[in-house]
């Protein structure tokens, strides 16, 4: 089966089933999914959503953060290194 076929078999609710399967590691029914069943379902729930979402409600999105370049409040990054003085 290739990723349009793929694409084309999941519906929404075939998408949220594999989705809560990944999760909880286990089928609708109870029983357990294999290392093999899960990474599978996991590659169509990001197929599907890479598709069908925008990028921040993706499964796995980490949202950029302003970053603090060593406790600076302002974000701001020193223009050039400073060389260190050892004292004796």
């Amino acid at each position: 089966m290739n990723i349009e076929q793929v694409l084309q078999a999941l519906t929404p609710d075939v998408y949220e089933k594999l989705k809560l399967a990944v999760e909880i590691g286990k089928w609708p029914d109870g029983s357990k999914l294999s290392a093999e069943q899960r990474a599978t379902c996991l590659q169509a729930v990001i197929t599907y959503d890479s598709e069908h979402k925008p990028e921040a409600e993706r499964v796995g999105f980490i949202a950029p953060t302003k970053h603090q370049h060593c406790g600076s409040t302002t974000g701001e990054v020193a223009e050039a290194d400073k060389p260190l003085k050892w004292q004796h």
